[in-house]
């Protein structure tokens, strides 16, 4: 059986792991890696050990148990999106919330001409490869040395080495050296307003095209605000993106009742809780609260019944009484009507007055911000080349004025 070249930016036709293949193993969101199919090699997690031999001939996406049987993984193909989530950082990289909204923006298709400057680890540069591939191609520019080697490599690896070119060079200095052929540029660099003169002599002269720079502070946002309005770029824009999780939670409602119960049953736990030495004087003084409490109680009732017997005729009877209390109570406050007052146990949603009291919920959903967040990452700025209405910048307007 002939082994298909492996390559990031399609998938294999057959869907099969075949012996020299890369396969991403998941075992969860946060723990995923990479790893080269070999005939009798192992893959050592903490559910067991997985030969590769037993890997071999399975399709992509296969759920995989262990020889333990304590747990599985799933054997997944490698995706640019994959790629940037189990990559050896050599420098910070882009992930893909950054990836997608620079795609876009700079209208990326199948048979673009790009430039990218710099290649750093070569996570965005394994997303355009996937997205201007068939025809298209990338040129991407690295300073340091070894991170050119260690990229190269990948991109042979990957199956994208004919459909990258990758050089070593400080553009900041020495430019792009290119001309009238790309039609998208990205500038990930410390200064990369002094980049964008060159950036413009490699665009696509007859051609509208976009560029995009990405810078973690404000400062080089300004002055590369600057660059691109002297060399009569237009139409320029800054967006930051920011990632954020919501947790969501159920809130249970009590009643007013329910909760007075639920502190109740509380205030009995701690007590109980308490050592014998410190519960004993609590319990004293409660015991002394309740006597007096009880005293009291019996002196309002004494008094209660003597006002009681002096007030009231021997002559009326219950019900002659019910009917005088209730004349004078609506003689007294004629304007206010009278509203029978509902317990909770014998008030019910459908009687009450207020639509607010009709909704009775037992638990409200809500959604929180967990305590760490993954927040800034760095500013996009984007603007336009439009060859058709370029202005003169102002090194021309300059050498005009004094012409």
């Amino acid at each position: 059986m002939s082994v298909v070249q492996q390559s990031f930016a399609t998938y294999k036709e057959n869907n099969t792991i075949e012996d020299g293949d890369l396969v991403v193993v998941y075992l969860a969101r946060e723990n995923m890696s990479i790893i080269r199919i070999k005939d009798g090699e192992y893959f050592n997690c903490k559910f067991g050990s997985y030969k590769h031999s037993d890997m071999i001939g399975l399709e992509y996406g296969t759920k995989l148990g262990s020889n333990t049987g304590r747990g599985f993984l799933y054997l997944l193909y490698p995706t640019p999106e994959l790629w940037t989530q189990v990559l050896p950082h050599r420098t910070q990289i882009l992930y893909i919330a950054d990836i997608s909204f620079v795609m876009n923006f700079l209208n990326l298709k199948p048979g673009m001409s790009m430039i990218e400057s710099g290649t750093g680890s070569g996570s965005f540069s394994h997303s355009i490869a996937r997205t201007i591939a068939p025809t298209g191609h990338l040129y991407t520019f690295e300073y340091h040395q070894e991170r050119v080697n260690a990229a190269k490599k990948e991109f042979e690896e990957h199956g994208l080495s004919h459909m990258v070119t990758l050089q070593c060079r400080d553009v900041c200095k020495d430019g792009f050296n290119m001309e009238n052929k790309v039609d998208a540029v990205f500038l990930d660099l410390p200064a990369p307003w002094e980049a964008v003169a060159s950036a413009k002599k490699a665009f696509k002269q007859d051609k509208i095209g976009k560029i995009c720079t990405f810078s973690p502070c404000i400062e080089q946002i300004s002055r590369t605000v600057t660059a691109l309005s002297d060399n009569g770029f237009v139409d320029i824009q800054m967006y930051e993106c920011l990632i954020r999780f919501n947790e969501i939670r159920v809130i249970p409602m009590w009643t007013i009742e329910e909760a007075m119960e639920k502190q109740r049953a509380i205030e009995k736990k701690r007590k109980r809780a308490l050592p014998r030495v410190l519960r004993e004087p609590a319990a004293a003084a409660d015991e002394q609260e309740e006597e007096e409490a009880k005293k009291i109680k019996i002196e309002s009732a004494d008094d209660s019944n003597v006002s009681s017997a002096i007030g009231t005729p021997s002559s009326t009877t219950g019900s002659e009484m019910d009917e005088g209390v209730q004349v004078k109570s609506e003689t007294a406050t004629p304007s206010v009507p009278s509203t029978p007052i509902l317990s909770s146990e014998t008030a019910s949603p459908s009687t009450s007055s207020d639509p607010r009291e009709r909704i009775d919920p037992k638990n409200v959903m809500v959604t929180r911000l967990p305590v760490e967040q993954r927040g800034h990452t760095s500013y996009l700025l984007f603007a336009t080349f439009t060859p058709a209405t370029q202005p003169p910048n102002l090194t021309q307007q300059n050498a005009a004025k004094k012409a």
